[in-house]
């Protein structure tokens, strides 16, 4: 989530570095400074994100985490200290914030939460195997159930120059409002946390989690082909859908696969992208469902930073989302207020 509401009352600042730098808030009201010195960034936004909705919800049942690299940089200083130290006596600092967990074990240390704990580090479906770990486990639950769920990324020199080198990134600054017109290989490097709390209990819910799908290496006819099942699982059809939430980075190598999800669906489909706001990163889909969840809402929609074609308020979104045409995913998001879907069974509120 953004600490504060000014993304949400239209906010919206242009970047023409090289990657798009968090910004970060001061945590001293939320992170005790004896803790603060110690935290790697990934650690030091997770839980600055994650605090303040565990504080406004506090008998959460657990806590579950997506990340794809975790604390990167902590992770190096680690390893350059084993050679400076010639394998010798270490500090533990490093080693403990470095691990993927670190963030789901420092949340649960700093808010006493002794329920389920797991972190998922599943590359670029991080976030979205999380999201099915939260869903499967308030399925099993008969009584009212909430999770902290979540996804955190930060840049670290090391990640950014591997990804760099490998041509995931544009040699070229590009401005964050000229990145999906870009068409050029490679995109931006993001980072961020977005966090959530998600339960099977729709009071005061601001969204529904209907379902999530993943895919990996399909052709463009078993995509179109596992989309439309997709849907009838779900006893919808590509007509219910109102607006798509698209992963669009600038990267002409494969932003044409959002082109062809496009051309499954009517020609008046309406759609937006995301990653304009926050780069490209493994976990950026936590973005996009903070993103779906305020436009369901009828915020964000007149928002100065929304690229792409929407007029009205949406009921039901689908977020498609995929990295280097290898891992895909979809999210199918509803407003609360929709009824058309009544016949589901089991529901995750965000």
């Amino acid at each position: 989530m953004t600490f504060t509401d000014e993304f949400l009352n239209g906010d919206y600042k242009i970047h023409s570095q090289n990657s798009f730098t968090a910004f970060e808030p001061s945590y001293s009201e939320t992170i005790p400074s004896s803790l603060l010195r110690r935290m790697g960034k990934a650690v030091r936004m997770g839980i600055g994100a994650a605090l303040p909705l565990m504080d406004r919800n506090e008998k959460l049942d657990g806590i579950v985490i997506g990340t794809a690299n975790g604390g990167l940089e902590n992770c190096i200083n680690f390893l350059n200290q084993i050679i400076d130290y010639d394998e010798g006596t270490l500090t533990p600092t490093h080693f403990v914030q470095s691990t993927p967990n670190a963030l789901a074990g420092q949340l649960a240390l700093m808010s006493k939460n002794t329920g389920y704990n797991v972190t998922h580090v599943n590359g670029p479906l991080a976030f979205e195997n999380a999201l099915l770990d939260a869903m499967m486990f308030l399925e099993g639950k008969i009584t009212k159930t909430s999770l902290l769920l979540g996804a955190v990324e930060e840049i670290s020199n090391y990640n950014y120059n591997i990804d760099l080198l490998a041509g995931r990134y544009k040699s070229d600054s590009v401005t964050n409002d000229y990145l999906i017109k870009s068409q050029t290989n490679g995109s931006i490097c993001g980072e961020g946390a977005t966090m959530f709390v998600v339960s099977n209990d729709a009071n005061n819910a601001l969204a529904k989690i209907v379902d999530l799908k993943q895919i990996n290496f399909p052709t463009k006819s078993e995509l179109e082909i596992k989309l439309n099942q997709f849907f009838i699982d779900n006893e919808l059809t590509l007509k219910n859908i109102d607006l798509l939430v698209l992963g669009n980075n600038g990267d002409i190598q494969f932003d044409f696969l959002y082109d062809d999800v496009k051309s499954f669906f009517p020609a008046d489909i309406e759609y937006v992208y995301y990653k304009n706001f926050v780069g490209d990163y493994r976990t950026s889909s936590a973005f996009a469902l903070f993103l779906t969840t305020h436009l369901l809402n009828g915020q964000l929609q007149n928002h100065i930073g929304i690229e792409g074609n929407i007029t009205k308020t949406p009921k039901t979104i689908l977020i498609y989302n995929q990295f280097e045409g290898i891992q895909h995913s979809l999210i199918i998001v509803e407003s609360i207020e929709h009824q058309k879907r009544n016949q589901i069974i089991t529901s995750k509120y965000i």
